[in-house]
């Protein structure tokens, strides 16, 4: 039975019915009695393993098919109805060529299959930040999944009333042909659409669909800001909490810095970290003339390989209950294991495919993108602030990548339109990890080169805009955990001692501490970065903030080459701090 009478949704439901075609229709209400019995449903069908309820108490195993194993960026569209409006970062299609191509995909897609309707809500239903979505799926994983990651229920369509203000998502397994895979999207009609893949990533349609490529797009409507950026809280021993918001490429460390446990020299005094997002922030100016966050988001999809006890345990704690584990190795005693988890892999397991695996065999148990979906309550260090409807005041946004030369370990820009140049010209370094050649730059500007819905060009002059509307400004920063030496070991701990640097940000924020002006922006004197039990020496850090003018020339180059991709979409602003930096670099 339909859980709302508003005609915008029944009219949507019934037409997309109409061409998948599903035997029948259940409605989601949220509630843990219709979640069971799903779960219940997917154990018979073998769509959900049910894992030990000792160890690991409502937690899941799910395999995705061999060929749909991560998001697919090549089979990912903008369909705009202008090309130069997704502008040259983005695929994009003509939107009636791609809409007849997905008809004929879902066309009978869901025969045999259950449609499930999905309410749900990204960010505290009610609140002035939250979006309502209806996700159409013939996934039980789907299902479970949402429940976590998202606020979702009959609630949603109580707030939604009679208003056609929602995102429209159809999601269908199909037959998971890879060579007819499409995520696509369809920002000026609030429309997501995915088909022929159950990979979380490409299904859950919440995720980076909805809260960046369809949001970026409503924020720049609506005067907002939708960022692919953690949320943090730094208490101090006056127990006052600052928070940051920070954007990093893949491989930089977001999920562990955003869970950051703070060095025992910290502790002791009483500071503490508050996580209040790991992936996405959508941000607004507040009646303070502040800009406020929120984490969309109800749980965190994080990679499974090389959480572990150090690297992460507060990723790890959250894992333990009500947990989807998706790809990773099953043990012999029904519970999960993955590679980097601990030195001990398991004797008589079954690896990711399903299949019998052997640690000797010099194959992988677990996929290296393997996930895990667990609600964001299970996590240690959640912000008492996770559910404020307002979220929480942003004085400091921090940009990262991964550079073994380059970029000093921090600084700060001269101002909003510098911090904007700062972000547009992020890059990361290629890793063994990556495909292709080592140390090759990959310019991923925001960390939304994959994830803005719209032209990047657009999308720069739209963060220039906001600085505009933001009366007390966030300040800007760029931080560089990844220098090495010359034998290519990384100069820097990381992990928990990236509090040094973040409460030198926070400092400066709040204008409690000098700096030094360099070519690039302002470098901390050393002496104001607390060194005590990091095991490093005032020299290491001065090595680790110096910035080689020559490396820097030779950076220009390349954001000149990356920038004429955008043409005239190119902000004059950003033409101009390019030339400001290589006139301070001569």
């Amino acid at each position: 039975m339909a859980l709302t009478a508003n005609k915008h949704v029944l009219d949507w439901v019934a037409e997309m019915a109409a061409m998948t075609q599903p035997d029948r229709i259940v409605w989601i209400d949220g509630s843990e009695e219709q979640l069971d019995a799903l779960r219940a449903e997917g154990f018979a069908t073998g769509e959900l393993i049910k894992l030990n309820e000792e160890k690991l108490p409502g937690c899941v195993l799910h395999r995705s098919a061999l060929n749909d194993v991560a998001r697919v960026e090549d089979r990912t569209f903008i369909c705009s109805r202008k090309k130069e409006d997704a502008g040259p970062t983005n695929n994009w299609m003509d939107p009636n060529e791609m809409l007849e191509k997905l008809k004929a995909l879902y066309r009978g897609a869901m025969k045999g299959r259950t449609m499930y309707v999905i309410p749900y809500s990204m960010g505290v239903v009610g609140s002035p930040f939250a979006k309502y979505g209806v996700e159409l799926t013939d996934s039980i994983y789907v299902v479970v999944s949402m429940a976590i990651m998202t606020r979702m229920g009959k609630e949603v369509f109580e707030a939604l009333g009679e208003s056609p203000d929602f995102i429209k998502g159809l999601h269908a397994k199909a037959s998971l042909d890879a060579e007819n895979r499409y995520i696509v999207h369809f920002p000026e009609e609030n429309t997501i659409m995915s088909v022929n893949s159950g990979y979380g990533g490409n299904v859950l349609l919440g995720k980076k669909c909805f809260a960046l490529r369809i949001a970026s797009y409503l924020g720049r409507k609506e005067k907002w800001l939708a960022e692919h950026m953690l949320i943090l809280g730094l208490e101090n021993p006056n127990g006052e909490v600052r928070y940051i918001a920070a954007a990093f490429p893949s491989a930089c460390g977001k999920t562990n810095l955003a869970m950051l446990i703070p060095p025992e020299i910290y502790r002791s005094k009483g500071y503490k970290v508050w996580c209040v997002g790991d992936d996405i922030a959508w941000l607004r100016v507040g009646e303070d003339g502040r800009l406020w966050a929120v984490n969309p988001e109800n749980g965190f999809f994080g990679v499974a390989p090389g959480t572990n006890a150090k690297s992460n345990p507060n990723a790890l704690e959250t894992t333990t209950r009500n947990t989807i584990f998706t790809n990773v190795v099953l043990t012999a005693e029904n519970t999960v294991w993955w590679e980097g988890l601990d030195k001990n892999p398991p004797r008589g397991a079954i690896n990711w495919k399903g299949e019998p695996w052997d640690p000797d065999s010099g194959e992988k148990g677990a996929h290296p993108n393997s996930r895990f979906t667990a609600p964001a309550k299970n996590c240690p260090c959640i912000s008492p602030e996770f559910d404020n409807p307002k979220g929480v005041p942003i004085s400091a946004i921090v940009f990262g990548g991964r550079r073994a030369k380059t970029a000093p370990l921090v600084y700060q820009s001269r101002s909003w339109q510098h911090g904007v140049f700062v972000g547009s010209i992020m890059a990361s370094e290629t890793t063994a990890a990556a495909v292709g050649e080592v140390g090759v730059v990959r310019r991923d500007p925001m960390a939304m080169l994959p994830f803005c819905g719209y032209n990047m060009g657009d999308y720069w002059q739209h963060w220039l805009d906001m600085g505009n509307h933001i009366p007390n400004k966030p300040k800007i920063f760029n931080v560089n955990w990844f220098r090495t030496d010359d034998s290519g070991q990384f100069i820097w701990p990381g992990f928990g001692e990236n509090m040094r640097v973040l409460e030198w940000i926070v400092s400066r924020c709040f204008d409690e501490i000098g700096a030094e002006e360099c070519a690039i922006g302002y470098l901390p004197r050393p002496e104001d970065i607390n060194l005590e039990g990091s095991g490093v020496s005032q020299d290491t850090l001065r090595s680790l903030l110096e910035v080689d003018k020559a490396l820097w020339r030779e950076e220009t180059e390349g954001i000149k080459t990356f920038y004429e991709k955008f043409g005239s979409k190119l902000p004059k602003a950003l033409e101009e701090e390019l030339s400001i930096l290589e006139n301070n670099l001569k």
